[in-house]
C-alpha cells in the first residue's frame, strides 16, 4: 500500500469512527432531553441535576473528548499526524451529531438555532452554526495536515501561527461562556438560569479568523499544487 493509499484509508476509518460516535452522542443527549424535558435545549437550567445525573453527564463530555483524542492518536504515526486525525474526528462528530439530532427529532431547525454546547467548566452558550463552522476548520485542517507531504512551516512561523490560533480559541471560548462568566458572581444557580439572547458575532468572527491562521497556508499549497503546470519543484525554484 502506498502512503497516500494508508492515508485515505486511515482516514475513511477515522471518519466511520466519527460519524457512528455522533450517532451514539445524538441518541444519548436526545434521551437525555427527553428524560428532563429539555428537547428544546433554549431553556434556563438546560441539564437540571436529577441525582447523581449532573455529574454522570460532565464526566460523560469529557471521555466522548477523550475518545476522540485517542482514535487520532491510534491513526496518525507522528505528533502532527495524531492531531490532525483528532481534529478530523472532532470535526466529523461534531457535524454529525447536529445531523442526527435533526434525523432523531427535527432539531436543530436551523443552523442559528441557540445550543448549549458544553457544561465545562461553566455552561457553553452558541447558535448551532458556531460550533459548526469551528469543526469544519478543524477538518479541513486535518485532511489537509494528513494529506501534505509538504513539511510544515518552520519553527518560527509554526510557533506565530498557532499562537493565532490559540488566541482564537480563548476569544471564542469567552464568546461562548460570556453570560455564563456574568452570572457566576451570583452562584450556581445563576449560572443554570442563564438563557443568552445575543451572541457577539464580531467577537467570534475575529476569533474563527484567528483559528484559521493554521490552515491558510494548507489551503494556499493545496491550490498550488491543484494549478495546471505547477509542481513542488517549480514552485520552489528561484526566479532570476
Amino acid at each position: 500500500m502506498t502512503p497516500s493509499a494508508g492515508r485515505r484509508t486511515s482516514w475513511i476509518l477515522v471518519a466511520t469512527f466519527a460519524v457512528a460516535m455522533a450517532w451514539v452522542e445524538a441518541a444519548v443527549v436526545y434521551d437525555l432531553r427527553v428524560l428532563v424535558d429539555r428537547l428544546e435545549p433554549y431553556q434556563p437550567d438546560p441539564l437540571p441535576i436529577a441525582g447523581r445525573l449532573g455529574g454522570i453527564e460532565l464526566v460523560r463530555e469529557v471521555a466522548t473528548l477523550v475518545m476522540l483524542v485517542v482514535v487520532g492518536c491510534l491513526a496518525g504515526a507522528t505528533i502532527r499526524a495524531r492531531l490532525a486525525y483528532a481534529a478530523i474526528a472532532f470535526g466529523i462528530w461534531d457535524v454529525f451529531y447536529y445531523v442526527w439530532l435533526r434525523v432523531m427529532y427535527g432539531w436543530p431547525r436551523s443552523l442559528f438555532d441557540w445550543d448549549v454546547l458544553f457544561l465545562l467548566p461553566l455552561p457553553w452558550w452558541g447558535p448551532v452554526i458556531a460550533p459548526v463552522s469551528i469543526a469544519l476548520l478543524m477538518l479541513v485542517w486535518g485532511t489537509l495536515a494528513t494529506a501534505s507531504s509538504t513539511p510544515p512551516p518552520g519553527r518560527g512561523s509554526g510557533v506565530r501561527l498557532w499562537s493565532a490560533a490559540a488566541l482564537g480559541a480563548a476569544l471564542a471560548l469567552y464568546v461562548f461562556m460570556a453570560d455564563a462568566l456574568r452570572a457566576a458572581p451570583h452562584g450556581l444557580e445563576a449560572v443554570r438560569a442563564v438563557l443568552p439572547t445575543t451572541f457577539n458575532w464580531p467577537v467570534f468572527l475575529v476569533a474563527l479568523a484567528l483559528m484559521a491562521a493554521p490552515v491558510a497556508p494548507l489551503v494556499w499549497n493545496a491550490v498550488l499544487r491543484a494549478s495546471p503546470g505547477n509542481d513542488a519543484r517549480s514552485l520552489a525554484a528561484p526566479r532570476g
